[in-house]
């Protein structure tokens, strides 16, 4: 927890209300969001027990599972997400755009649309996750064959929840992670797992201070936990209700059997229904707050990934393996760092909020613009070259050093290099010399590029260019490591000596 939210939830906590931690939405809320509840059994890692599910906030869809332990039963609750979900994976697919791709060089089509799959919590992503995990690869010929549905609902739901762990994706997420995202509490960390807590401190029900509706949502009877798990109370009645059902197929009561799990229906729906109402008032809350102005970049982004999986797949391309090779490790863990660090400049960029995050630490500071040398020349290796100087007054000694490369929100194409940090009788003046962003390679620059006085500006040594780890050519790479076995290659026991040995 940084300093600026450690102290939003103090105040919080002071004034009883969450407090926004940015002044934009940094995440695209699709119009038809696909919002899934799942609840699991207890004791077990991924048995599906129930799910609520839909796009229509007035229409959800309840799927039970009669006995959990049940495989045929279990598999055939994933047929029936599946009949859910890939009609909403392919209503994403009805309409395509053009789009500029490789520097502007060709042009290339992606969907309009993208699915994004909203759950309470990080416990049901991680569901979530297991459950692709275990349906990815089912056959679906030969002995324990599955319906041709199963694999490929685990393939996507394996492709979500992977595309959730790059910061900026909208594909999958979690609704208490967004919440908190956008709002403090002033309650702890854990406690801001529960999501009728959450939202009972950000808007809470009228006549009700935030901590009184966070204290009501801790009654599972009046907002049951939002899964995976069930609480523990309710697990009686749920035993029971399973145990009869189990009852009445052994004896093949038929008639009986179908009351209990018309019964068993009823208890599951009374436990999902307050959180499908929370899931859509989560939804409310986060439309009212405006984008910020990368949001529809980072969503293209969804969306041109969402066009690249379903080609691959449409020919014929095979699930994802259960364990990535070295080389295929290597570029993920490459894209990862690469995607922390265009999102942390992006928030920053689009939020003063988040801005002000660091420049507590150091690494951004604001001044107004003193002095400007708009047509200034400097002596190259080869020729002199156009680099404006501008001298910014700050009231503090701005901790970034001299030399370092900054940018500024107001001008993000546009580089600025710390030549001079001097005391002065108002402060603090920062020279900084321009390059980039100009318009010409000589003055004049466009209107605007250079700075005029007065202007207060912000720059930071966020943004600029983004390098990673270089990884070798798939054929450069040992097969060990995933790259190619050759024509001709016939297994030794070599293959299993490491270089170390």
């Amino acid at each position: 927890m940084s300093t600026l939210t450690a102290l939003a939830a103090l105040r919080a906590e002071q004034l009883g209300r969450a407090q926004p931690l940015t002044t934009v939405r940094h995440t695209h809320i699709a119009e038809r969001p696909f919002v899934l509840i799942p609840l699991k059994l207890a004791g077990e890692a991924c048995a599906p027990l129930a799910a609520m599910a839909g796009t229509d906030r007035n229409q959800p869809q309840l799927l039970v599972v009669a006995q959990p332990r049940n495989r045929t039963q279990r598999f055939r609750f994933t047929e029936q997400l599946a009949a859910l979900l890939m009609p909403y994976f392919d209503s994403c697919r009805e309409r395509t755009e053009s789009y500029a791709a490789a520097r502007g060089k060709e042009t290339r089509e992606r969907y309009t649309q993208a699915p994004q799959i909203l759950l309470p919590n990080p416990g049901g992503v991680a569901f979530t996750r297991l459950l692709g995990r275990s349906t990815r690869l089912r056959r679906t010929t030969g002995e324990h064959a599955v319906d041709p549905a199963v694999p490929l609902l685990g393939n996507w739901l394996t492709w979500a929840c992977d595309q959730s762990e790059f910061p900026g994706s909208s594909l999958l997420l979690s609704m208490t992670g967004l919440l908190t995202a956008h709002w403090a509490t002033g309650q702890s960390s854990t406690e801001d797992g529960n999501l009728a807590a959450v939202l009972g401190w950000i808007d809470p029900p009228a006549g009700l201070t935030s901590p009184e509706a966070a204290l009501l949502a801790e009654d599972p009877d009046r907002h049951p936990p939002a899964g995976p798990a069930t609480d523990p109370v309710f697990d009686r009645t749920l035993v029971e209700l399973i145990a009869t059902y189990d009852t009445a197929g052994a004896t093949g009561d038929e008639h009986r059997q179908a009351s209990a799990l018309r019964a068993l229906e009823t208890e599951l729906r009374s436990q999902l229904l307050p959180t499908w109402h929370d899931m859509w008032h989560g939804i409310d809350l986060l439309r009212d707050l405006p984008p910020g102005r990368s949001v529809s970049d980072r969503w293209a982004y969804d969306r041109t990934a969402f066009t690249l999986r379903s080609e691959y797949l449409a020919e014929g391309g095979a699930p994802q393996p259960r364990r990535d090779h070295a080389a295929g490790a290597a570029r993920r863990l490459a894209r990862l760092e690469d995607a922390v660090a265009r999102y942390q400049t992006a928030r920053a960029f689009d939020d003063p909020l988040v801005m002000a995050e660091y420049e507590l630490d150091g690494a951004a500071f604001a001044g107004r613009v003193v002095a400007r040398d708009a047509e200034r020349m400097v002596q190259g290796p080869k020729r002199a070259v156009f680099r404006p100087l501008i001298t910014l007054q700050t009231e503090t000694r701005p901790r970034t050093g001299d030399g370092k490369e900054l940018r500024s929100p107001a001008r993000p194409g546009q580089k600025a290099q710390v030549i001079d940090i001097r005391e002065a009788a108002d402060g603090f003046h920062v020279d900084l010399e321009l390059s980039g962003g100009l318009g010409k390679q000589k003055p004049p620059a466009s209107p605007g590029a250079v700075p005029e006085l007065g202007e207060e500006l912000l720059y930071t040594v966020l943004g600029g260019h983004f390098t990673s780890a270089a990884v070798p050519d798939d054929n450069d790479v040992p097969w060990t490591h995933g790259g190619p076995r050759g024509e001709d290659y016939q297994p030794t026991n070599d293959d299993a000596q490491e270089v170390w040995e």
